[in-house]
């Protein structure tokens, strides 16, 4: 379970006295923490799901890769290595992710599987994808690949 991991994953680090990691570990936590908290308040006593831990680490990598767009373009290099490195830890809870030709092949499929003709087919689709493929898919890719093909039927 992907919850037990990030705890473990504080304590190795720890041992290694790896501050970058143990900080960004930490910051993991505390995002977990807090939508705990508020699906406690909607009455989910368990706390998110192993889908919701996903799509809260792909939005931290998201984060991280605007800021760090920002910061190369601010000339803060030191800054933008800062957040890559924490992107790498961030990344070794997500499943290994689908390449732009895995996307489009899996997008092509869903599109034909579902039998998608036009743009009002994309909430099917992408809420397929999202279903299928959590924490390995880009979506953002995805829903611009799903937009394009459904754009060009």
């Amino acid at each position: 379970m992907l919850r037990n991991s990030i705890p473990e994953a504080l304590r190795v680090a720890l041992k290694q006295q790896d501050k970058r990691c143990i900080s960004t570990v930490r910051l993991i936590m505390a995002a977990l923490k807090d939508r705990d908290i508020a699906a406690r308040g909607k009455g989910d006593t368990e706390g998110i799901s192993d889908d919701e831990i996903l799509q809260m680490l792909q939005t931290m990598v998201k984060q991280r890769r605007e800021s760090i767009q920002m910061y190369e373009d601010g000339g803060r290099k030191e800054l933008a290595e800062q957040e890559a490195k924490e992107i790498t830890i961030i990344e070794r809870f997500l499943p290994q992710q689908l390449d732009e030709e895995q996307i489009n092949l899996i997008v092509e499929k869903t599109i034909n599987e579902i039998g998608a003709d036009s743009l009002k087919d994309m909430g099917h689709i992408m809420s397929e994808l999202r279903n299928n493929y959590a924490g390995q898919m880009d979506f953002s890719k995805a829903s611009g690949l799903v937009k394009q093909k459904l754009s060009n039927s």
